[in-house]
């Protein structure tokens, strides 16, 4: 499992004050307002800030980070991920799980036949997508709804599922 996750990626400076902006790849950028501290990819790994200030705007972020108070600094990050770490994650329902977790899971069928690996989660409004690459070489485009996908289990890591009619052929 992964222990952190991707929750933006910083694009330019803001201002005089050293704000970032911040493309959200989070569903939820409102997210952002409540954070205390975020990890930067550094050079050798993810450098941790503690968050001074953050504005949701309609598209973007505008994210102040401690320490950082010069445009001439900020900029400095751009194209940088920022991540949080699992325990500072958004809480799950049940049956929801982060998409980086499930990337590289077994997939297995009803009869515990191993199918592939899950190697994509693609949005499409109504449910998302599970793109599997089979071990036959074919891909896969599961929905991911209940009559699909049958259990997960991301600790032992395989998610069972049952293929309708027709998605293989």
């Amino acid at each position: 499992m992964e222990d952190f996750f991707k929750i933006g990626i910083i694009t330019s400076s803001h201002g005089v004050r050293g704000e970032m902006k911040v493309y959200p790849t989070t569903d939820d950028s409102r997210r952002f307002k409540r954070l205390k501290e975020v990890f930067v990819e550094g050079k050798t790994g993810l450098d941790k800030f503690e968050v001074e200030s953050a504005r949701v705007t309609t598209d973007k972020v505008l994210l102040k980070l401690k320490g950082i108070d010069t445009p001439e600094e900020a900029v400095k990050f751009r194209q940088r991920g920022i991540f949080v770490d699992r325990e500072h994650a958004v809480r799950l329902s049940k049956d929801e799980y982060f998409i980086a977790d499930l990337i590289d899971i077994k997939v297995i069928d009803e009869n515990d036949n191993e199918l592939g690996v899950l190697t994509d989660v693609m949005p499409t409004g109504a449910n998302d997508v599970y793109q599997i690459k089979m071990n036959d070489g074919r891909e896969l485009l599961l929905p991911a709804i209940k009559e699909c996908v049958l259990d997960v289990n991301v600790e032992e890591g395989f998610m069972r599922v049952h293929v309708l009619d027709g998605l293989l052929d």
